[in-house]
């Protein structure tokens, strides 16, 4: 139902395994939160049972909720790839976090407790994905992981669809299978043909080109550094998570960089703005991020009339209000901005509907789960695995929380646990609630009043006038005189009914100014009240 926090835990034998373990980035209502975890409350107290995690790749929305997991049982075994890995590695060390890490490669299996696990190439948008084969005395399970069918891929490496046909040989009793691009009709474009377009930006550009992507995004990094060198420009990684993650790629050489190409973001401020490449994180809008900053012009990097702001990354659902924000305060600073939508500057990392039907009638599955994806992402994938021949009852559009059954063949929903958004808000996780989230957002849309009521709690009158501290609209200092009469009747009414508690008395001036906001002003303010006894 969203494009994140992925997480999916089999059960056989009293064992668990758990594959993937990501975040899901906060949306603009919810205010303050960092990212948002998947909720694993009813496994908690049964983590002794969990025998691996299992990831299929290294982006966030897979790896990210991988340390906090951890914080709760530091040993449990993480199974991944050697890109995976070394992602995750480096978030583990500032969760100060020392991992069991297994490294793992296509072709290879493993057992751990009753479930052998057989890896298999797909290829996304990241380097060294895998789809996750998993064996048990109940049946065999396919997991896609995010994958598409670039049958030209920058590494070479193509996804492994003759495994896909022998798993289907052998016979796949559930299939899990990426969604992401389920209503897109066709087959997602290769990574290569968007070289022209690049190699545009940066022919055509005067200034400095500034790159967007994520973090995690080798393979466009890749064509972003080829068409660098190709046309005499240096190249600075901006941001912490990009420095990081390039410099672990080009160590593994998943990033091949030519002697002297990359320099110190210092160093390329000292050169010709012609013979500069940036590269920085923020194509999502987020607000912390480089290039949200500089849009707003709160970065040390200054953007000026004729530099190029390339955006090569996909547009996330939800993201769309603060991406157009960034990109328009991009162009009101004099930068032309290229993006998918004006550019063929990003193609998709995940299999559009003519690659899924191909999956499909390769592998042949008893039984379909669509992951990944929004509901009409899910419900698109399902209609594709109907009409490639799976019984509609055995294509299942499951929820966070749902419970499958597979037995003798056939899987079924048999139950569902309630499962919520468990925020990270700073070093704190859990802590913020649905409750806390709107007391924040009326905080920023509706403002906040505090009265500070001196009161005679035997008589109930006001020994002198009650102080108003407002934030978040307009005010004077006559401004509340209105409402302080109606705060008067109210006291003398809880006076006559003998009402002198403290907090009872700071419940009715509450609602009394909160009633007077709401008349005069149509706004809901949160309202601070405190009593002081006379």
């Amino acid at each position: 139902g969203e494009i994140g926090r992925n997480m999916t835990v089999f059960e056989h034998e009293g064992k668990l395994l758990i594959v993937d373990c990501g975040v899901l980035f906060p949306e603009e209502h919810q205010p303050g939160v960092d990212v948002i975890l998947p909720d694993w409350s009813c496994i908690r107290d049964r983590l002794a049972d969990v025998v691996a995690i299992v990831l299929t790749h290294g982006h966030e929305d897979h790896i990210g909720g991988v340390p906090y997991l951890l914080r709760e049982r530091r040993d449990i075994p993480v199974i991944g790839s050697r890109l995976t890995l070394k992602f995750l590695a480096a978030k583990l060390a500032e969760h100060r976090i020392k991992p069991v890490l297994v490294e793992v490669k296509e072709g290879e299996q493993l057992a751990r407790g009753p479930f052998d696990l057989e890896f298999l190439a797909v290829n996304h948008s990241i380097p060294d994905g895998l789809a996750i084969a998993i064996r048990t005395n109940a049946g065999l399970v396919l997991h896609t992981g995010d994958f598409k069918m670039d049958q030209f891929p920058l590494d070479k490496r193509i996804t492994d669809l003759r495994g896909f046909a022998r798993l289907g040989e052998e016979g796949v009793d559930l299939f899990l299978v990426d969604s992401t691009n389920a209503d897109v009709p066709g087959f997602t474009t290769s990574e290569r043909d968007l070289a022209p377009a690049i190699d545009e930006v940066f022919r055509t550009t005067p200034r400095r080109v500034i790159v967007s992507s994520f973090a995690s995004h080798v393979h466009r990094i890749q064509q972003v550094l080829d068409a660098a060198a190709a046309h005499g420009r240096k190249v600075a990684f901006v941001g912490r998570s990009m420095v990081r993650n390039m410099g672990l790629a080009a160590e593994l050489e998943y990033l091949k960089v030519p002697d002297g190409l990359v320099v110190d973001v210092r160093d390329a401020n000292r050169l010709p703005a012609d013979k500069v490449t940036l590269v920085c994180t923020g194509s999502q809008g987020e607000p912390m991020a480089a290039l949200s900053r500089m849009a707003a012009g709160e970065h040390e990097i200054v953007i000026v009339e004729g530099d190029t702001v390339l955006l090569a990354s996909s547009l996330i659902p939800g993201n769309e209000n603060a991406i157009y924000r960034v990109i328009n305060g991009l162009t009101d600073l004099g930068a032309n901005v290229v993006h998918k939508g004006n550019a063929k500057v990003h193609v998709s990392g995940h299999a559009s509907a003519g690659e899924l039907v191909y999956c499909y009638n390769i592998v042949q599955p008893a039984n379909v789960l669509p992951v990944h994806g929004e509901a009409r992402h899910l419900r698109a994938n399902a209609e594709l695995a109907v009409r490639t021949g799976v019984d509609r009852d055995q294509v299942l559009v499951a929820a966070n929380g749902h419970v499958i059954d597979l037995h003798e063949g056939r899987a079924a929903v048999t139950g569902q646990f309630e499962v919520h958004n468990i925020y990270v808000d700073g070093q704190t996780v859990g802590g913020v609630t649905e409750d806390s989230l709107a007391q924040r957002r009326t905080l920023g849309e509706e403002g906040m009043i505090t009265v500070v009521a001196i009161i005679d709690t035997d008589t109930g009158r006001l020994d002198d006038a009650p102080d108003f501290i407002a934030h978040g609209f307009e005010h004077d200092a006559s401004t509340f005189q209105p409402v302080i009469p109606a705060i008067e009747n109210a006291l003398a009414g809880a006076a006559q009914k003998n009402i002198n508690d403290v907090a009872e008395l700071e419940r009715l001036i509450a609602q009394q100014v909160q009633m007077w906001a709401q008349r005069t002003y149509r706004r809901r303010p949160v309202v601070i009240p405190v009593v002081i006894e006379a």
